[in-house]
């Protein structure tokens, strides 16, 4: 597919489909509410910044938006040219580079884009809907909801002839035993299952003969070895704590454990689980990103999505005035210099 591009000035080679993407998350990004697409978008640039402008509004989402790629598809500007007319482009408000943060820990990246807009926009629109994104992103990291479970097979219904049987043609039914010895013996009772306090507490006789427990004494004395193991502790806890530290000779074993159980018993831990310790990881946010020199930054501190020198070299059509304070400390090296060299 092949979408020839219409303007004004210079004619932008087509975009074709062997144009180059970016990776996921990567590339151009359009954004939203622009105006539709008209022969008079980029009227009021230059010749160079309408061509550039011109072939990066016709390029899809997702298209990889460097400075080489560009000067690649782009023959009559190398990429100094195209780097100056994007960078001209972000000041007149058709796009802004951002940068944000995927993921957590050590498997963290740094995603990149390029926000285009067909039409201009300033500075504040641009901060504002910055922001909205940085929001979408916090509030998009919630855990997806559980998908619905599957609906359960309905069974395939039967015909009324299937339902309603001729009595004329039903089966007869099978004749019983005739036999008058024949009887079917009840289903053996399976024993019911034993808890973990019941079996702790049969346990204590193998452990040591003086802690010897009958049926009776170990369902007694149940309820209160139960309590033992819902306040955390396991069985073999429990075993250790009422063999330990036993008498010579133990008169009545079911009136001891009975007592151990009651003078030993642990304390109740809280249910409530203790607040982390690790830091809580911020929300993630868009930092714009210098479109001539890719300092990052925030929205409100890049106006025209570039930094300060920047903005200043741009203004000034050359590069910045130097800071007067480097100026003196480079005169005073160079006098320290002519010192050292003078030295015997």
């Amino acid at each position: 597919m092949v979408i020839q591009h219409h303007s004004s000035a210079l004619p932008a080679p087509a975009v074709s489909a062997a144009y180059p993407m970016a990776k996921p998350g990567y590339g151009k990004r359009s954004a939203p509410g622009q105006q539709r697409r008209t022969r008079d978008d980029f009227a009021l640039l230059p010749t160079r910044e309408r061509y550039v402008a011109g072939f990066v509004d016709h390029l899809p989402d997702g298209a990889a938006m460097s400075v080489k790629q560009l000067a690649k598809q782009l023959p009559l500007y190398g990429q100094q040219a195209i780097s100056t007319a994007l960078k001209a482009l972000s000041v007149a408000g058709h796009l802004r580079r951002v940068r944000c943060a995927v993921g957590a820990g050590d498997e963290t990246r740094w995603v990149f884009r390029t926000f285009w807009s067909r039409t201009a926009r300033d500075n504040e629109w641009w901060t504002t809907y910055l922001a909205t994104e940085t929001a979408a992103r916090s509030a998009g990291s919630t855990p997806p909801a559980p998908a619905p479970a599957a609906a359960a097979a309905v069974p395939q219904q039967r015909t009324a002839s299937e339902a309603t049987p001729d009595p004329a043609h039903a089966p007869e039914p099978p004749a019983p035993a005739t036999t008058p010895t024949a009887r079917t013996a009840p289903p053996a009772a399976r024993p019911a299952a034993l808890s973990p306090a019941y079996l702790a507490l049969a346990e204590l006789g193998r452990k040591d003969i003086r802690l010897a427990l009958s049926a009776d004494d170990c369902a007694s004395l149940e309820p209160q070895a139960a309590e033992w193991l819902a306040r955390g502790v396991t069985t073999d806890y429990l075993i250790a704590a009422l063999t330990a530290g036993l008498p010579a000779q133990v008169d009545c074993p079911p009136r001891f454990v009975r007592r151990r159980l009651t003078d030993k018993i642990p304390p109740q831990l809280s249910t409530t689980p203790s607040p982390s310790p690790s830091v809580d990881t911020p929300a993630p946010r868009l930092l714009m990103e210098c479109t001539d020199c890719g300092r990052p930054g925030q929205p409100e501190a890049l106006p025209d999505g570039l930094c300060r020198p920047c903005r200043a070299a741009h203004s000034a059509g050359g590069r910045p005035s130097p800071d007067p304070t480097e100026i003196a400390a480079v005169k005073a090296r160079m006098a320290n210099l002519r010192d050292l060299l003078k030295a015997p």
